[in-house]
């Protein structure tokens, strides 16, 4: 059960220790966020409330995406504090996370009682060890759906964070704060945590089931509640996607109404939004599972292959067989096509 508000994680005036366990290219902001309420804490209070260290299953440097490097003591290296708290942050390339010695020492941490939180693809290590089965839990919205075919047993749902146990889960990104300020607010009281969220300008605090996405997808954050309503009926049906008039008829607008409301918050089309849609649905499948590409094309709504093939090609500048690591070993840094933004940008170079 979710602890209630103001329940104490710890006793008053302990120190509780924090330790972030790092997998190469992880996101260096959401670490930031997640470590920046606690040196704040420290300062705000009149004595020393949290200290943390980073740890990898190789001693050295680990590199986060974007190209910085953390320096990190092995897991199991001796003189270190125990852990209260197990951070372990994942990104690009997490989901083949192989590691069975980082399963091993999660799982004796449990059996410890330390608490647990997985932040983006972080949690892939929790599943992997087999430390979460059934429980609700998020990660990065573009992410969930990998997730959900690789650990069909879970609720993945979107959301900034989880405070379910045995596995706290984040989305990353600023909802590391939230969740840790989430933290402080039930360790050391509410006054603390409002008083950091005053120090970093972050108002308001967002509760764990707040949306990750606001615009979904759009160009600002007031978009039409028929819009909002659409893109979720097309989210929903996306390996069998609903014809315009069918999604009209559904929603009780007309066909010229809801292209125009289109047009004006997202940039383009309902038919080019749901194609873009499937697209980077079959994007996330193809990085993150074993699902064959016939597989992937059938589950993303496509029902000619060589269709889906030319799309892909389109969209993301490779064939679907060239994007079985989301961001391939020999390239200096991620690449995210096929967005909106990007659409309309490749479209606007065709009128030049």
């Amino acid at each position: 059960m979710m602890a209630q508000s103001g329940e104490a994680l710890g006793e008053v005036g302990e120190v509780t220790h924090v330790s972030f366990v790092l997998i190469p290219r992880f996101n260096m902001m959401t670490l930031t966020m997640l470590m920046e309420p606690m040196r704040i804490a420290n300062y705000l209070a009149p004595h020393k409330l949290y200290e943390w260290d980073f740890r990898a299953t190789a001693t050295g440097q680990v590199p986060a995406s974007n190209g910085l490097n953390i320096s990190c003591h092995h897991i199991e290296e001796e003189g270190l504090p125990r852990p209260n708290i197990i951070a372990v942050c994942g990104s690009w390339g997490a989901e083949h996370l192989d590691d069975p010695l980082l399963f091993r020492w999660l799982r004796r941490c449990a059996r410890a009682q330390a608490q647990m939180i997985a932040v983006e693809l972080g949690i892939y290590a929790f599943a992997n060890a087999g430390l979460i089965t059934g429980q609700k839990v998020t990660t990065h919205w573009s992410m969930m759906a990998g997730l959900a075919e690789a650990y069909p047993t879970l609720e993945v749902v979107e959301q900034l964070y989880s405070m379910d146990k045995p596995v706290m889960t984040c989305a990353g990104g600023t909802a590391g704060l939230d969740l840790m300020l989430n933290i402080v607010g039930r360790k050391n009281g509410d006054q603390l945590a409002a008083e950091i969220a005053n120090q970093v300008i972050h108002h308001p605090r967002r509760p764990p089931e707040a949306l990750q996405r606001h615009a979904i997808g759009g160009k600002h954050n007031d978009v039409h509640q028929n819009v909002r309503a659409a893109i979720t009926l097309l989210e929903a049906r996306i390996e069998d996607p609903a014809p315009v008039p069918r999604v009209c008829r559904e929603l009780g607008v007309s066909q010229r109404k809801l292209e125009r409301l289109f047009k004006r918050d997202i940039g383009c089309t309902i038919v080019q939004y749901s194609k873009l849609l499937r697209l980077q649905y079959a994007r996330v499948l193809l990085s993150s599972s074993r699902m064959s590409i016939r597989e992937v094309s059938a589950a993303s709504g496509f029902n000619s292959m060589s269709y889906f093939s030319q799309s892909f090609l389109q969209a993301f500048g490779k064939k679907p067989s060239e994007y079985r690591q989301a961001w391939p070993e020999q390239d200096a840094a991620p690449s995210w096509p096929g967005t909106v933004y990007s659409f309309l940008q490749a479209a606007r170079k065709k009128d030049v």
